[in-house]
C-alpha cells in the first residue's frame, strides 16, 4: 500500500491539513481543556514556510496507488549546547507522527519511524526525542515497541 516515504513537497500540503486535523481531534479528546476541536496545528501557509525548513523535515508516506498521504512525521532538528553540567548533543525531535484513521493499525507508523531513525544516522543525531500525551496509550505502546524508553515525566497542576 505504501511505497515510498519521503520528504513532504507543497503539492503534500491538503494531505498533510487533512491528517492535522485528524490527530487535533486525537488529542482534543484526551485534553478538550487544552485543544480546540475543529482546527489544525499549522495552516497551510505555515505549512509551505516549514517544508522549505531543512531543520524542520517532515517526512510523509504516500499510498502506492493514489499518491495520497496516509502518514507523516514531523521532526525538528535540535543542537543542544554543552553546559557546565551536561553534554552537548544533537537530536531529532519528532513533533508529531499521525497515520490516517482509515489505515491504523497497519504497519505504516513503523515504517514511517524507521524512515526517521534512517534519517536521524544520516544527519548524524545522537539521539530521537519526542513527547506523548499522558492518556494516549496507543502511542505510548507503539513508541515502546519502537524501543524508545522514557527520559523525563512532565507534571502539572490545574488551577
Amino acid at each position: 500500500m505504501i511505497d515510498e516515504i519521503r520528504r513532504a513537497k507543497e503539492s503534500d500540503i491538503d494531505g498533510i491539513l487533512n491528517l492535522l486535523s485528524q490527530v487535533l481531534e486525537v488529542h482534543a479528546a484526551i485534553r478538550p481543556d487544552l485543544f480546540i476541536t475543529g482546527k489544525t496545528k499549522y495552516t497551510a501557509e505555515e505549512l509551505a514556510q516549514i517544508i522549505k525548513d531543512d531543520n524542520r523535515p517532515i517526512y510523509v508516506a504516500l499510498d502506492s496507488n493514489t499518491g495520497k498521504v496516509m502518514g507523516y512525521a514531523f521532526c525538528m532538528i535540535e543542537n543542544v549546547e554543552p553546559t557546565n553540567c551536561s553534554t552537548g548533543r544533537k537530536e531529532l525531535y519528532v513533533d508529531d507522527i499521525c497515520v490516517d484513521e482509515s489505515v491504523r493499525g497497519s504497519d505504516i507508523a513503523t515504517r514511517i519511524f524507521e524512515h526517521v531513525k534512517t534519517e536521524s544516522c544520516r544527519l548524524d543525531c545522537d539521539y530521537i526525542t519526542l513527547n506523548v500525551w499522558d492518556g494516549n496509550l496507543a502511542a505510548q505502546k507503539f513508541y515502546e515497541k519502537m524501543g524508545m524508553t522514557p527520559r523525563k515525566t512532565m507534571m502539572e497542576l490545574k488551577r
